[in-house]
């Protein structure tokens, strides 16, 4: 019995107003089974399947693991995974018995997630083995295809809460795999040749009474040269690869000296081994090219579970359900035609520029124009791709094709072809081209020099001044600084694309805010109420009947009014009508309620320069007051509006209405350029105008209506609430709550820059002094071998520990601490308000 399975999860403590499996509040909605409360059917249902497969060790590990799965599934939401196309773009291999394939699982979070998503073969026949990667949140399952079909896979992952996220890119390119697998193994075999030519090494070079036989150190010295040819052939065979194809094209790169350094110390060093005349220095050699691939391996590491090339295939759905004279299908989008006539229904994305046929279209544009209001739309009309249904289900006849509409025009904009270059890079090669001619003229002017006096003196002096010279601290400061602010800046929810980002970031000027979703927090939306009159404020018992009422639309203003009321449902709605447009009504209680616009309450329109959403209402025939919809914007905004100025000029380009500009004002002062209404070409011309007169622009924004002009600034950031959520293509990533600490980590970037420049002069110290010796002669080559991977250490330490303290000192790491509470805003309270504390004055 469900009783005697479930011993392990019934010795837990729960509330009757949570949900047993996912741990969201019951209300009124609570189920009950087996002694345990349930926010809705499908919660059960899943408790259920667990159960029946003794599988309830899943709420063992942690408190309410669970996600609440959807209550229904439209039959045909999963019916395009049949079709074989899909099947062989989405499948990783197949054949008669085997059949792999990786899901992305946006809803894998903690230990329970994993132990369930690892015992598939234990829910469904025909699931041979599951293998997640946590931090990709990633599900690998092998299956077999004669017992279970992918259609199916999928639909029971849904059922238990884990639906995969399956996107029209999936079909379009598989994702590449960011392997490093090369770089490990160069790394891998430099590091181990290092370690045992550095052992093999020390008989000889502690042999200082001589007593070592000349058998072994022949010995060793042929062990030092097989373990070296390893790193020069592999391991090093980039550098010299640069080196050669700059060369071919008449320029000099950093590869190029580094390559001669390289070069000299091996051969000097199998010249001294045949020779007999000394140990080598192989292990100098390996060391150096040990050290060079962890800077580029540091230099390369980034967030690979984090995409920052993103277009409109990444946003769209993979399928959508068309209507066709036997019932509904669902079809790939691929497939998608003009003149199809499809369904979509409440939440869901338009995929294609259509007109209305059937029902009424409450359409969310937010995240494709920026403007907050639904857009309501009536038969005949037309609806463009990328707006979110937000009503009960609507019939579309397609006009235009998916890559032809009007959202997908954007990606051709020649913004999105651009590269950006290092420009410490383009230094480091233009100095390397001088370094390289004078440090070949200094070795053979000693060489020239020393020569007829004394040619082992010369010899010593030419392999000297080319070893010493090796420009390795150059070429090691720029990623291990770099790398060391990627690093810290991760921490601190701020993930950059690569380290040319650093660069261009410490040069912006110009910073460009996006308004709806980027400022302002979209999940969130202030709602006050305002008595009319002599009106009294709501009672409770008002405020319960109206949550009533507003609960039976689907309109989002309903949805946020009666998310911002308290109490229960605790009234049945007769006579419910809503129109569309309009407002809604209803009996409750026993007193008839109208809630919706002015025209709808009043019977006349009332002239108010506030284009804010609003919404009136009446109880049996009187007037009560109003319900004003207001942006909530993020906690500590003002501050750091306030930071920013005198440090960078500001712009606000917003797609919405300009009914909060005088809020906007109050925050960022009158002088701030802000613009209204803008499209998203509107945004990347803006941009691109600010760039003719030499302005480097760094624009902030969170939607698609942004993604033009994200890719034409210096530096593009996207603001996102949720990292497994879509953003657009971006340089750079910023988590929501971080957006107020964005100064300090400009300060930071910045600061850090300068400990490359410093770093080069410490450089070039370095190399002045150790030439002045080498040019004499009297610098001996073991000293020079010594001395080359000692400086490389160096700037390695400085790099780390100069970032490190600035990251201390702007509390770039430091944690994060935060307190709610109400605060008033241009006198109204913004409710659920996080304050930021430690502010940097």
């Amino acid at each position: 019995m469900l009783k005697e399975r479930n011993t392990l999860s019934q010795n837990r403590s729960r509330t009757n107003i949570d949900c047993y499996h996912c741990g969201l509040p019951c209300e009124n909605t609570r189920i009950e089974f087996d002694e345990k409360s349930f926010c809705c059917v499908g919660c059960k249902t899943v408790y259920e399947i667990l159960a029946e497969n003794d599988l309830c060790q899943y709420y063992a590990f942690n408190e309410t693991p669970g996600n609440s799965p959807l209550s229904e599934i439209e039959s045909t939401r999963y019916e395009y995974l049949d079709d074989s196309a899909v099947q062989q773009q989405l499948l990783d291999y197949r054949d008669e018995k085997l059949a792999k394939v990786r899901f992305f699982i946006p809803g894998m979070h903690c230990s329970s997630c994993i132990w369930l998503l690892e015992n598939l073969a234990t829910l469904a026949e025909g699931v041979l083995a599951s293998r997640v990667d946590f931090l990709r949140k990633s599900l690998s399952i092998s299956f077999d295809p004669a017992t279970i079909s992918l259609r199916q896979l999928v639909e029971m992952l849904t059922k238990i809460g884990y639906e995969p996220q399956i996107r029209l890119e999936d079909l379009s390119r598989k994702a590449e795999e960011k392997s490093q697998r090369s770089l490990y193994l160069k790394i891998g075999v430099a590091g181990f040749a290092f370690g045992n030519i550095m052992l093999l090494s020390f008989p000889e070079y502690l042999d200082i009474g001589g007593t070592l036989e000349e058998r072994f150190q022949h010995f060793f010295g042929a062990l030092n040269i097989l373990l070296a040819l390893p790193v020069l052939f592999y391991s090093a065979v980039d550098y010299f690869r640069s080196a050669f194809i700059g060369l071919k094209h008449r320029t000099i790169n950093i590869d190029v000296p580094l390559s001669l350094g390289m070069a000299v110390l091996f051969l000097r060093s199998l010249y001294d081994i045949i020779n007999g005349s000394g140990a080598g220095y192989m292990d100098s050699f390996a060391g150096l090219v040990f050290l060079l691939l962890i800077g580029k391996l540091f230099q390369q590491k980034t967030y690979d579970t984090l995409s920052f090339e993103r277009d409109y295939k990444s946003f769209f759905p993979i399928s959508v359900t068309r209507k066709e004279t036997d019932g509904e299908k669902g079809i790939p989008l691929s497939r998608l035609q003009v003149g199809d006539r499809i369904i979509v229904r409440n939440q869901e994305l338009i995929p294609a520029d259509a007109i209305l046929m059937n029902g009424d279209g409450i359409i969310d544009y937010s995240f494709v124009t920026g403007e907050s209001a639904p857009v309501e739309k009536v038969s005949g009309e037309i609806i463009y791709a990328g707006g979110r249904q937000a009503g009960s289900a609507i019939e579309l006849e397609v006009i235009k094709e998916v890559s032809q509409s009007y959202l997908t025009q954007l990606w051709n904009n020649a913004a999105f072809s651009k590269e950006k270059e290092s420009a410490i890079t383009t230094f480091a090669n233009g100095v390397s081209k001088y370094f390289t001619i004078g440090i070949i003229l200094v070795a053979l002017g000693a060489l020239i020099y020393w020569l007829p006096q004394n040619s082992t003196l010369a010899w010593n002096a030419f392999t000297a001044v080319l070893i010493i010279a090796c420009p390795c601290a150059l070429a090691l400061s720029t990623p291990f600084t770099l790398g060391n602010v990627l690093r810290i800046l991760g921490r601190a929810g701020f993930y950059l694309k690569n380290t040319i980002v650093i660069e261009t970031l410490a040069k912006i000027n110009t910073i460009v805010l996006d308004k709806t979703g980027t400022i302002t927090q979209s999940a969130n939306t202030a709602v006050t109420y305002h008595p009319v009159g002599e009106e009294a404020p709501l009672s409770e018992n008002e405020k319960a009947f109206i949550k009533s009422l507003t609960k039976n639309s689907t309109h989002p203003v309903s949805a946020r009014i009666a998310n911002s009321l308290n109490g229960k449902i605790e009234q049945p709605v007769q006579h419910f009508r809503e129109f569309t447009g309009r407002g809604i009504e209803g009996v409750v209680g026993g007193h008839l309620f109208r809630l919706g616009n002015d025209e709808f309450v009043y019977g006349t329109s009332l002239a108010e320069s506030d284009s804010a959403p609003r919404a009136f209402l009446s109880i049996d025939g009187t007037i009560k007051g109003v319900f004003r919809l207001a942006n909530d914007y993020r906690p500590g905004i003002q501050e750091f509006a306030e930071r920013l100025h005198g440090r960078f000029r500001l712009a606000l380009l917003s797609g919405d209405h300009d009914g909060e500009r005088l809020r906007l004002q109050k925050i960022f002062g009158r002088k701030m350029p802000m613009r209204f209404r803008q499209a998203p070409a509107d945004k990347l011309n803006y941009i691109r105008d600010l760039q003719i007169n030499e302005e480097k622009v760094l624009m902030i924004g969170d939607g698609l209506n942004d993604a033009g002009a994200l890719q034409q600034s210096d530096t593009g950031i996207a603001i996102a609430e949720d990292l497994n959520n879509f953003f657009p293509a971006c340089d750079a990533i910023l988590q929501a709550g971080q957006l107020t600490r964005l100064d300090r980590f400009l300060r930071f970037i910045r600061a850090a820059m300068n400990i490359i420049k410093m770093n080069f002069g410490i450089s070039l110290l370095y190399n002045i002094v150790g030439l002045s010796f080498a040019v004499q002669g009297t610098l001996s080559p073991l000293i020079c071998a010594i001395l080359m991977p000692l400086s490389s250490i160096t700037v390695i330490l400085i790099a780390t520990g100069a970032t490190n303290g600035l990251a201390r000192k702007w509390q770039i790491d430091a944690p994060w601490k935060a307190e709610t509470k109400t605060v008033v805003l241009d006198g109204q309270p913004q409710r659920n308000t996080t304050v930021q504390l430690e502010e940097i004055q």
